[in-house]
């Protein structure tokens, strides 16, 4: 039986934190167990407070640290150093950190992937000073391209280190055609924690360049899509982290959580009745 944490990307509620108490509140109130905050430099231990005063924590956190510098809107953003963001997580109570997105031209070498894997197997004995331990969470743009007979993300996944997690996002690995539930199966104990949303896959926005199109970024409750949920979290038995994360639905994203929240409830019953 799986034995994981319910958890909420607090992306999928951007637009919902400026109330952060309430909207903790009411996350507690439709059965999150912790959330996954996108950016804890600011005041974590204040952070940390709020979260305990609500009843939650932020065992894991995504936060750039591969990355000396991203492309936001159009202009290039410095990145903070890999030291200040675990030293952050380590005030917030968490104890993953995975990095959110490395560019996509990173991926098209095999040079490039193993720059990558090298980055992050470094950070990864940093991290361990503060007591976490680090990831990587992929979009599609990571499965594009192919390094003897294996994808840029599986080529990459074979050069790091045992102590570095994954976080699957489903969506995305499906996005980018990907048969889940057996790459799940083949990452093993390796996956730490799993983005989980649902959707109907077919256009790639990654790859024809749409990616801030939000109609090509719709996806919808867990068990309301086309992906198999039920095949990917029995392939998973090992996961750590079921975390619930839309960039974008067209119904009301609470609705949506809650839906979700409520489906690996479901799940969670029948792998019960089935022990």
């Amino acid at each position: 039986m799986r034995n994981t944490q319910i958890s909420v990307q607090l992306y999928s509620l951007r637009d919902r934190l400026d109330d952060l108490d309430a909207t903790l509140a009411r996350l507690v109130d439709i059965g999150a167990e912790a959330v996954e905050p996108f950016w804890i430099l600011d005041g974590p231990e204040q952070f940390a407070a709020t979260l305990a005063r609500q009843g939650l924590t932020a065992p894991t956190v995504q936060s750039p640290f591969l990355s000396d510098e991203i492309l936001f809107d159009g202009d290039s953003v410095t990145m903070p150093s890999a030291e200040s963001v675990f030293d952050a997580a380590s005030r917030l109570g968490a104890f993953i950190v995975f990095d959110p997105m490395v560019a996509p031209e990173r991926w098209e070498t095999i040079a490039g992937v193993a720059q990558t894997a090298d980055r992050l197997n470094r950070a990864a004995d940093t991290a361990a000073t503060f007591g976490l331990r680090v990831g990587y969470h992929n979009h599609s743009f990571e499965f594009h391209q192919r390094f003897d007979g294996i994808s840029a993300y599986e080529y990459f996944v074979s050069l790091l280190d045992p102590s570095v997690v994954l976080e699957l996002d489903v969506f995305w690995a499906a996005v980018a055609g990907q048969d889940v539930p057996a790459l799940a199966h083949r990452l093993g104990d390796r996956l730490s924690a799993l983005h989980l949303k649902d959707g109907f896959p077919g256009h790639d926005p990654f790859a024809s360049g749409e990616i801030y199109a939000a109609s090509m970024l719709s996806q919808c409750p867990l068990g309301d899509g086309a992906l198999d949920v039920a095949g990917i979290l029995d392939a998973t038995p090992s996961c750590e982290f079921d975390i619930v994360e839309f960039d974008h639905v067209e119904t009301d994203v609470f609705d949506a959580v809650s839906a979700s929240i409520a489906f690996l409830g479901q799940d969670r019953r029948a792998a019960s009745q089935r022990d």
